[in-house]
């Protein structure tokens, strides 16, 4: 869902991020980059709330654990470089918690 730039500078703060595009699932279906997420024991970070959180809880009852979705909407998180800093800034808030079977609404920094 974001540009490689988007990527690059998550990795520049030491956040491990990859695309859809660099991990070869361009034009997948949301259940297939969600499965690529859980062999890969990374969380889905997206903007997609509908589909991720229909995607996790489907998991989930199903008996099956995911490595966490975080959904970072677009109301409060811009996809143009000044946007970068407080998505960053979002997701080291969450260093210190679990996120496995979780779907976390990232805070801008400077919202409520």
């Amino acid at each position: 869902m974001y540009a490689a730039a988007h990527a690059e500078a998550l990795r520049a703060a030491d956040i491990d991020a990859s695309t859809v595009i660099e991990l070869g699932l361009a034009g997948r279906s949301d259940p297939d980059v969600f499965a690529a997420a859980v062999a890969r024991d990374q969380a889905i970070l997206t903007e997609n709330v509908a589909d991720f959180a229909r995607i996790s809880a489907e998991r989930l009852t199903a008996g099956h654990h995911h490595p966490g979705v975080l959904i970072a909407l677009s109301s409060r998180f811009s996809r143009r470089p000044a946007g970068m800093g407080p998505l960053v800034s979002a997701i080291h808030a969450l260093a210190d918690q679990q996120l496995k079977d979780r779907v976390v609404y990232l805070q801008h920094p400077q919202q409520p």
